[in-house]
């Protein structure tokens, strides 16, 4: 995965190698241009930083970066939301006091799962930053059957999408699913670059997937906050569901998605058929299963 440093220095090398003069309203002389998108020194002029120090932040060399600082480069380079705060917290990952993991949390509380258990008509689960499903009510584990029946746990989405061929079948828009999964996943080593579980993620989907290889090369980073998901069910087929993922204020770290479909379309039909058939699945479920997810 790379320490810090790397990381910053791919991540600004690759989201300076974007932006066109032109896009950054700057005048282009000469058609001899040896770079892909915008010079240092043109980001250096962009962000009111000299061509020194703007060199020094490309290298890695992000501890002490003041927020002014870190703003105005994020603004030179055009970043979004999330680019913006992969930058801030690689600079405070590369500061003093930040070389601990973070363990991510592997249960919920009692309280949690009540919550989860209490919203009966729609699948809803809580995943970690990287993306294992620590717990899910009946809808949840019976829309997710297939990720399920993977026999790694913890039960892990990204780990499903890229190394199960079933991860194809499952997700009807799978190329995206994997562009946004990688995406997902190098938001959390900026948050938490530490993580040893998190490492060794990477590092196996690294060495078994040429796609995420590939999604992870771009350097992308992704909020997954809302949206609309395309599945193909095993048993009910095809579902297009709306989802919203919140961060529980209780839980920092842990992630509360729900799946919904709008009334009277045939994906709140296939909703009412994946409750008829969780209903007589749930006995079916493993003890393992229930320890991984409850």
């Amino acid at each position: 995965m790379g320490d810090i440093r790397s990381e910053a220095r791919e991540f600004l090398g690759s989201r300076r190698a974007r932006i066109t003069p032109e896009e950054a309203g700057l005048p282009v002389y000469g058609g001899n241009r040896r770079v892909t998108g915008l010079r240092r020194e043109e980001v250096a002029m962009l962000a009111g930083l000299s061509v020194d120090y703007y060199v020094r932040l490309e290298r890695g060399n992000l501890a002490g970066a003041s927020e002014s600082v870190l703003d105005a480069l994020a603004n030179a380079l055009r970043l979004d939301d999330a680019e913006r705060e992969y930058l801030f917290d690689l600079a405070r990952a590369a500061g003093p006091g930040r070389k601990r993991a973070t363990k991510p949390a592997t249960a919920v509380r009692p309280a949690v799962q009540q919550v989860l258990d209490a919203i009966s008509d729609a699948p809803a689960w809580v995943r970690n930053g990287r993306h294992d499903i620590i717990a899910a009510n009946r809808m949840g584990r019976a829309l997710y059957s297939p990720v399920y029946a993977d026999p790694h746990r913890p039960v892990n989405t990204t780990r499903f999408a890229y190394l199960n061929p079933a991860a194809r079948a499952f997700w009807r828009d799978h190329d995206r699913i994997l562009h946004d999964a990688a995406a997902m996943l190098r938001l959390e080593v900026g948050r938490n670059p530490h993580d040893p579980d998190l490492i060794r993620l990477v590092g196996e989907l690294s060495t078994q997937s040429d796609d995420f290889r590939r999604q992870w090369a771009s350097r992308d980073v992704k909020f997954h906050r809302s949206g609309l998901k395309r599945l193909r069910h095993p048993v009910v087929g095809d579902l297009d569901l709306n989802f919203e993922s919140m961060e529980l204020s209780s839980e920092p770290g842990l992630y509360l998605n729900v799946y919904s479909a709008p009334e009277g379309s045939p994906s709140a039909d296939g909703l009412r058929l994946l409750a008829s058939w969780a209903a007589t699945q749930e006995a079916e479920f493993s003890a393992e299963d229930r320890a991984a997810v409850e």
